[in-house]
């Protein structure tokens, strides 16, 4: 690769004068942008050095790949002039100069907060969508399942037992991640979360009917009649209640010594946040929580199909910006009081955007006569239609404008359609296509029809437009030279790669990569391989090779293999940030080693309580030079055995 020659395209691809700072990790340039709008991102989408580009954190990342991006970051800085910045500085950088948006940072809080625990709501959504169709009539029948087979009765016991339960005691779940988010113990939110749903107290879902029949019972504090309600179901209450409580304990971690601090903090934080929970916080929250969801409510039946189109016609845009992310907290509020809301109307309409857009980029899969982008295009469709869509948003439909127009379309035209037919949701789960499975069951129906209308107009108005309009996909169609032809200059012929198989990097659980979170290495970008969650912090050479990426920070190693496959095994994300700290290694730079060597350790503690993701990745980084890259049939895996199958050699 020249070096140079690449620093020269990319920062003409940027703009003169439009980089604040740089730094670089493993596997990317990490930029601050003064404008971002400025980037020329088909230059930089058509440059073979470059294996991907997005945004995050406020830093523009260009991926180049390990072993080559900090020969090309040096070149680029001589450039540039650009000032060098630890990646821990980038933040700082990038935050400054920038107005702080309240919108964006109370919507990050929220983020957050509900991102950690939305795994246990889609378990218990997931379950008490197969209870409604157990327990649903007009389903198979005039009678529902286990009133036609009386001997499942017990079982749809349990899967509602276990569906309710996340829902029913979601104020510990929320407080346990809020008050964490706030900056203080979890688990002191989590207790009070506990308080909040106490058997003594009049459930939640029951407070209205209890307070109209008079039925309530009450506390008499000092000549203060408080009630004894409950706080089933609820989320705002919870979310006051837990940054009161983060607050509480900072206040007087600060003002008491360190032996009263230990014992009284605790007792003082729960007891105020307690009195203040059942007196004035909990009852106020309650009713704005019970207004939002009438409202929500009345805006969905007002506003009928014509609303909910108007809403799915943006949804994708919305995804875009962010905002998305505070629908969890909405939806969550919307199915706590299904009784009353009747489900959610957020679900719904999600699914139709996120399939409209998978089958617009399936269209272009079939329109692009690019390797590169047929192959993205390909798994990007596949992703969306199972409900994950940046791989298609940003690694497809927006680079071409049209296809993202058209996935809109179709989502706004399907959202009519559902909305014609009162089409919700009760319970959390994929929104895609096999989305059905949280929809009420008499509306099930109608939801695949809105999913088939999805499909149909989005992958048809893009197919029928890009096939009109070449043009467009001039820069995406034309081919391009072979990759590892048009980044080798030195004459002498490539090693041919063999079939080979690669040992684990580390001891742990492996995980498919599309569930790791970083883009880089969900979407494929550096290549194909393996995720491992790692059960101890030492590092083994997956096969014999030579080591030609050692990088400062400890936290990531390149190795070609004696049979041609580059290796990359990235440990953490984000973790470049800790500039070595936790980590030891005794491997240098060109060193040969043998497979299950030991290449290095990392503390696995330290990086858990700094709040870092400590997932290893080990990637095949000249994937493109095999037919296939396998991944053994593993759950558990050990460090230095058989993991990872090359084989079948492009010829």
């Amino acid at each position: 690769m020249d070096y140079k020659k690449v620093a020269e395209e990319i920062t003409q691809a940027l703009g003169k004068d439009n980089v604040l700072a740089a730094a670089h990790c493993a596997t990317r340039l990490r930029l601050v942008l003064k404008d971002s709008s400025k980037v020329d991102q088909n230059a930089l989408d058509n440059n073979d050095a470059v294996k991907g580009t997005f945004e995050a954190n406020d830093q523009f990342q260009i991926i180049i790949g390990a072993g080559d991006v900090n020969y090309v970051y040096e070149e680029f800085v001589k450039l540039t002039g650009t000032k060098e910045a630890s990646t821990a500085d980038m933040k700082a950088i990038a935050s400054s100069g920038k107005k702080n948006n309240p919108a964006m940072a109370f919507i990050k809080v929220l983020s957050d907060i509900f991102v950690p625990i939305v795994p246990a709501l889609v378990a218990g959504g997931l379950l008490m969508a197969i209870n409604n169709v157990l327990t649903a009539q007009h389903l198979f029948g005039p009678q529902s399942v286990v009133e036609m087979f009386p001997g499942v009765q017990d079982f749809a016991s349990i899967i509602n037992l276990l569906a309710s339960a996340p829902f029913a005691f979601l104020p510990i779940l929320v407080g346990f991640s809020a008050t964490r988010r706030f900056g203080g113990n979890p688990y002191l939110g989590a207790a009070m979360g506990m308080v909040m749903v106490m058997p003594d107290l009049v459930n939640g879902y029951g407070v209205a009917n209890a307070i109209a029949d008079g039925s309530m019972p009450y506390w008499n504090i000092f000549g203060l009649q408080v009630a004894q309600a409950g706080y089933q179901g609820s989320v705002l209450p919870v979310l006051a209640v837990s940054f009161i409580l983060a607050n509480l304990e900072k206040f007087f971690h600060k003002r008491l010594a360190n032996a009263f601090d230990f014992t009284f903090t605790p007792m003082l934080a729960i007891i105020i946040t307690g009195f203040l929970t059942f007196t004035v916080v909990g009852p106020i929250m309650r009713g704005v929580g019970d207004g939002l969801t009438y409202g929500l409510t009345w805006l969905y039946d007002t506003t009928g199909a014509i609303g909910l189109g108007i809403f799915g016609l943006f949804y994708s845009p919305i995804v875009i910006t962010g905002l998305h992310q505070s629908f969890p907290a909405i939806e969550t509020t919307l199915l706590a009081d299904v009784a009353k809301t009747g489900g959610s109307f957020i679900f719904p309409v999600a699914s139709m955007a996120n399939v409209a857009q998978g089958a617009a980029t399936l269209a272009i899969m079939l329109l692009t006569k690019n390797e590169k982008q047929k192959s993205l295009a390909t798994s990007a469709s596949i992703s969306a239609m199972l409900g994950i869509t940046e791989p298609a948003i940003f690694g497809v439909n927006l680079k071409l404008k049209f296809p993202f127009i058209c996935g809109m379309i179709a989502s706004g035209i399907a959202c009519v359609v559902i909305g014609l037919f009162h089409v919700l949701s009760v319970a959390m789960g994929p929104a895609s296509v096999i989305g059905f499975i949280s929809i009420a069951p008499k509306s099930i129906p109608f939801f695949m029809l809105g999913i088939l209308v999805s499909i149909v107009v989005g992958f048809t108005t893009t197919y029928l437009y890009g096939k009109k309009n070449m043009a467009l996909l001039a820069d995406e169609t034309t081919p391009k030279a072979d990759v590892a032809v048009a980044i080798n200059e030195d004459p002498t012929p490539m090693k041919t790669p063999k079939d080979e198989v690669l040992a684990s990097a580390v001891t742990g659980t492996a995980i498919a990569l599309e569930n790791v979170d970083d883009p880089v290495f969900s979407t494929e970008m550096m290549g194909k391989g393996i995720a491992i969650k790692p059960k101890e912090g030492i590092i083994y050479a997956p096969a014999d090779g030579e080591l030609t990426v050692v990088y400062d920070a400890k936290h990531a190693y390149g190795l070609k293999t004696t049979q041609g496959a580059e290796v990359l095994i990235h440990i953490g994300i984000d973790t470049v940030n800790l500039n070595g700290v936790g980590f030891t290694t005794q491997r240098k730079y060109g060193e040969l080693v043998k497979k299950g060597d030991v290449l290095g350790t990392f503390d696995l503690k330290a990086l858990q309580e700094a709040g870092y993701d400590d997932t290893v990745m080990e990637i095949v980084t000249n994937t493109q030079a095999y037919a296939a890259v396998d991944v053994l049939n593993k759950t558990q895996v050990v460090g230095g055995e058989d993991l990872l199958v090359v084989s079948e050699v492009q010829r």
